[in-house]
């Protein structure tokens, strides 16, 4: 399939048809911004654990596209914002990572952040940590400069505080949120001249916030206001509207020690149909009309394109190579679900603690305990489409979706575990 080139004179309109725009501060002059001479623009992300997850690259993926047309690209890890945690859509605080949290982290992240933009190059991205400036800046100084542009009717009102306000249970330690990320715009603006923030819909009042808080002490200072400009995608979210990158076991890691290859392939070789253009069409560059096109054609196929490409792009071609074998081996004609031996455990079983390999050699699906480990060790036997890693691993209530769970060993080698009453 050809792929289309990203050009700075149209990169608005590429980044419109192909789904990344939802809020702007300016549409002409965001149209400008991207269209027109290079520029700085940056997004700023919470290291609130070891990786990123997909929503992170997502939103990296269009901070991507503006470096590919040229733009000057700047990513903010949060280390001084993600000890305060952002209200954003919670009922409840955030946990508060220590101190030293992203310098631990720095390397794993830098290697993460790689994956979605040039770290290397004549253009490379920066990476920077508000940490360095917000720490050591005198509380009563940062509260006279910027604490006194900052309406509290008015950032009570925005969705930023409202999860949390409703819930009763907003701090002034969360409130603060708001005036370190707005200030973190001014900073880059004056040490970089970075003129516009994108970022995911879910954090447009922030964004905001640090629009206008610029462009308050632009016109204090007679700078100009239009300095500042905003753009937010929208949130990754699937055909039911529910958002992307949630399973069983939590969020949907670039990890692969959180999130093996094998896993995140099979995460979206398993998304409704109707998400697989709107993929295709965020995560890959090929013609649009050839995307439309294949899936017309053959949706099956368009998909595998999909899984394929996104797990290429994170973990590269090897992996995503494999895990796409591995899911074909196992699941290539789906094997007939209602035909299998079924296997009934009770919910006492469950609660005295019953071994996944028990159950497959009870079953016959396997013919001693070391020809389990083996398999395991191979990644040769699946849960509910979860690669088995551990030999010891133990049912749980949450493995039964509909009542039963899928254990696997090949293509056509399926137990249905079936938990009764």
């Amino acid at each position: 399939m050809k792929e289309v080139k990203i050009s700075r004179e149209n990169l608005f309109e590429h980044l419109k048809e192909r789904g990344f725009v939802y809020q702007m501060t300016n549409e002409e002059k965001i149209r400008q911004l991207c269209n027109g001479d290079p520029i700085t623009v940056y997004s700023g992300y919470d290291p609130t654990a070891d990786s990123l997850h997909i929503g992170h690259f997502f939103s990296l993926l269009m901070l991507k596209k503006f470096q590919q047309a040229g733009h000057k690209v700047i990513v903010l890890l949060g280390g001084a914002t993600a000890m305060i945690g952002d209200p954003s859509g919670r009922n409840d605080m955030r946990a508060m990572i220590d101190g030293d949290f992203v310098q631990k982290n720095y390397q794993k992240l830098k290697e993460m952040i790689g994956k979605a933009v040039e770290l290397d190059g004549n253009n490379p991205a920066i990476i920077v940590n508000n940490a360095e400036w917000i720490r050591g800046y005198d509380y009563v100084d940062f509260m006279r400069n910027i604490g006194q542009h900052f309406n509290v009717n008015h950032m009570l009102a925005s969705e930023a505080c409202s999860s949390r306000l409703k819930a009763g249970g907003l701090t002034f330690l969360e409130m603060g949120y708001m005036l370190i990320q707005a200030y973190d715009f001014v900073y880059l603006n004056r040490h970089y001249n970075c003129k516009l923030q994108i970022g995911g819909s879910d954090q447009w009042g922030n964004i905001v916030a640090g629009a206008e808080l610029g462009r308050k002490l632009n016109f204090i200072e007679n700078k100009d206001p239009e300095d500042f400009q905003a753009l937010t995608s929208p949130l990754l979210t699937d055909a039911n509207n529910k958002k992307m990158g949630k399973t069983a076991k939590g969020a949907l890691w670039i990890s692969k020690d959180k999130t093996s290859p094998y896993e995140f392939y099979q995460y979206f070789i398993n998304v409704d149909d109707r998400d697989v253009v709107k993929l295709l069409k965020l995560f890959t560059n090929y013609e649009i009309s050839e995307i439309e096109e294949l899936a017309k054609k053959d949706i099956r196929e368009a998909k595998k394109l999909m899984a394929y490409e996104i797990t290429k792009l994170i973990h590269g071609e090897v992996d995503a190579k494999d895990a796409m074998k591995i899911s074909e081996a196992f699941f290539g004609d789906g094997g007939n679900i209602e035909d299998a031996p079924s296997f009934n455990l009770t919910k006492e079983d469950i609660e005295k603690g019953v071994r996944v390999l028990e159950i497959a050699l009870k079953s016959g699906l396997i013919n001693s305990f070391s020809d389990g480990r083996r398999l395991v060790n191979q990644g040769g036997i699946i849960m509910n489409n979860n690669l088995i890693k551990d030999p010891n691993q133990i049912l749980k209530n949450e493995d039964f979706n509909d009542g039963y769970a899928l254990l696997k060993k090949g293509k056509k080698n399926i137990v249905k575990i079936i938990l009764n009453n």
